[in-house]
Order: structure tokens, then C-alpha cells, then sequence
């Protein structure tokens, strides 16, 4: 009896162990290849692996900021990278997720993200105008660069449905299909430098055009909130820019679902901000996760608790 007792004891004590394996088994919910999510998610995802204890933490390809914003609320252990307006649909219950809303916490805010309107020369689009009547990719199913898009689109007085032909395409595959003629323009949001959008500028004999469209912030703010600002993406970014791109940016956020325990959402803060340097390594868009961005006012997504204590050991106050 005795000999079954603690035979039983050791069979509990492993699935408990198995049970505390399996909770910190992370995974980070990025974006395409041809982004700045996925490699920057693949960055953090070995600076959790390798020094937060009993962490695994792999970075997943995905559709974008919607499709990440979907799979926190699957049940499974994910942090998502997602922009705020995205974030906030999600938090409300709104647009892509009528029907379901997704308890959000932020766990830092990132970098921001710098919508890129893309044509090339001999498409005959030099400003947002020119759209009408043109073969334009607005982003890839589940992506919050569709979101944007749309709204850029409605800002800018036209109709995403009827003034254009629309395609639905992530940023390689936009590429692509502009380098072979299939598209005239593509949507993007994204951080600097977007290689693909790099690729398509270094491509020969093809010269960028970039939109600029800064001047729809406003009315966009104007119905969705003060999400975006007037921004620029510099003319150095990419080969074959004859000037400052002025666009929209929107902020990027680390988000968790709220049922997080505060000791992992801690841990994952700490290392992310302790290891900076091992991130920036893979992607420069990194530079930008600073102690003094992490604002209320930065994102609409309350912080998590495990990220407030953070914050508040290294002097930054947060309501």
C-alpha cells in the first residue's frame, strides 16, 4: 500500500511538473516572412528561450496583427505582436471581432509602424488619387495593414471596393505581383526597413514610388480615435526615393491575454528589456523599445500587472 502511495505521489508530482512545462511553452505570434515581425519575434523568442528558466518560447509565422489578436483568445499560451488600432477592435469587440471581444493586456509598447503606400515608375500613381481605377493589394487576410489600409482609403475619399480592383496580399507576395505587372500599388504597414520593400527597390531596373498621404491623419483620428499620427518614413530608407515619405504611423504593442500569470508577463519584460542588445542584433526596428515609450497614453490596451511591476522597479510610472 505503502509502495502504491508513493508510486501514485511521483505520478502527480511528473504531471504537475509536465503541467508547469507546458505553461511556459511560449509562443509568439508574428506576422509574414517579408515583414519586421517575424524576425524580430524569432529575436526575442531565443532571449526567452535562453534566460528565462524553463521557457520555450518559438516564434510562429502568421497573417498579422488580427490573426495574432485571435490566437491570444484561442486558449493556448501566445503573445502577439499587433498595432493599436487592431488591438483596440480587439479589446471592444469591433469590426474583425463583431461577435467576440478579446480581454487584451499590454505587455510593452514596441516600435512604430510606418504605413507604406507602394508604386513603382510607370504605374501612373504619384498620389493618392491616382489609386482610382488601379490593381492595388491592401494587405494580406488578417493583417492589420488591411485594417489600416481601409481606413487610409476612406480618409483619402475613395472606395476601397468599387474605385479600385483589390487584391490581398501580404508584402513578398506584393512584390511579386508588382514586379510581374499582376498589381500597380500595394498597402503595408510596417517597420523600417521592410525588406521586401527593400528587395523590390534594389530590384533592376525598377524605381520605387512611394505615396505620401500624412494629410488623411486627421480625419482618421477623427473616426477611430487618436491612434495615428503624421510621420515620415526618410528618403535614405529605401534605394531610389527622391523624397521624405509623408505618411501615417500607428504604434506597435506586445499584448498578452489578461488570464497571464504576473510572474510570466514579468519575466518576459525583464528579459526582453535586459537583453536589448541581442534584439537589436537581429533587427535595428528594436532600438525603439524604450523604458520612456511605455506611456498609457501609447496604447489603448491597459498594461498587465506583470508588466506594471517592471516598470515600476525601473522608475517609470504608469497609472
Amino acid at each position: 500500500m505503502r509502495f502504491m502511495s508513493l508510486r501514485a505521489c511521483i505520478v502527480l508530482a511528473s504531471a504537475v511538473l509536465s503541467f508547469s512545462a507546458a505553461a511556459q511553452n511560449i509562443s509568439i505570434a508574428t506576422g509574414g516572412t517579408g515583414g519586421v515581425y517575424y524576425p524580430l519575434g524569432g529575436g526575442i523568442a531565443a532571449v526567452l528561450s535562453k534566460h528565462v528558466p524553463g521557457m520555450q518560447a518559438t516564434a510562429e509565422v502568421t497573417g498579422g496583427s488580427v490573426d495574432n489578436l485571435k490566437l491570444v483568445n484561442s486558449g493556448k499560451p501566445y503573445i502577439a505582436f499587433a498595432m493599436t488600432d487592431a488591438s483596440q477592435d480587439a479589446l471592444r469587440g469591433e469590426d474583425k471581432f463583431k461577435g467576440g471581444k478579446v480581454p487584451l493586456k499590454t505587455l510593452m509598447v514596441l516600435y512604430p509602424n510606418r504605413m507604406h503606400v507602394v508604386s513603382v515608375e510607370g504605374r501612373s500613381v504619384s498620389k493618392m488619387a491616382d489609386l482610382k481605377g488601379k490593381r492595388v493589394s491592401t494587405g494580406s487576410p488578417g493583417s492589420a495593414t488591411e485594417v489600416m489600409a481601409f481606413r487610409v482609403i476612406e480618409a483619402a475619399g475613395l472606395d476601397k471596393d468599387s474605385d479600385m480592383k483589390r487584391e490581398r496580399l501580404g508584402v513578398a507576395e506584393s512584390v511579386n505581383a508588382i514586379k510581374d505587372g499582376k498589381i500597380d500599388a500595394f498597402f503595408w504597414v510596417g517597420g523600417l526597413p521592410t525588406a521586401s520593400v527593400t528587395d523590390l527597390a534594389n530590384t533592376p531596373g525598377t524605381k520605387l514610388k512611394m505615396i505620401d498621404h500624412a494629410d488623411v491623419v486627421a480625419a482618421m483620428n477623427k473616426k477611430y480615435g487618436n491612434l495615428y499620427v503624421q510621420d515620415t518614413i526618410p528618403k535614405e530608407t529605401y534605394k531610389g526615393m527622391e523624397a521624405d515619405n509623408k505618411q501615417a504611423t500607428v504604434m506597435n504593442i506586445l499584448v498578452a491575454h489578461e488570464n497571464m500569470d504576473e510572474k510570466t508577463a514579468y519575466n518576459i519584460v525583464k528579459t526582453i528589456f535586459d537583453r536589448l542588445d541581442d534584439v537589436i542584433a537581429v533587427h535595428k526596428e528594436a532600438v525603439n523599445f524604450k523604458l520612456e515609450n511605455q506611456k498609457t497614453a501609447a496604447t489603448p490596451i491597459p498594461f498587465h500587472p506583470g508588466a506594471l511591476k517592471y516598470f515600476a522597479e525601473k522608475g517609470v510610472k504608469l497609472n
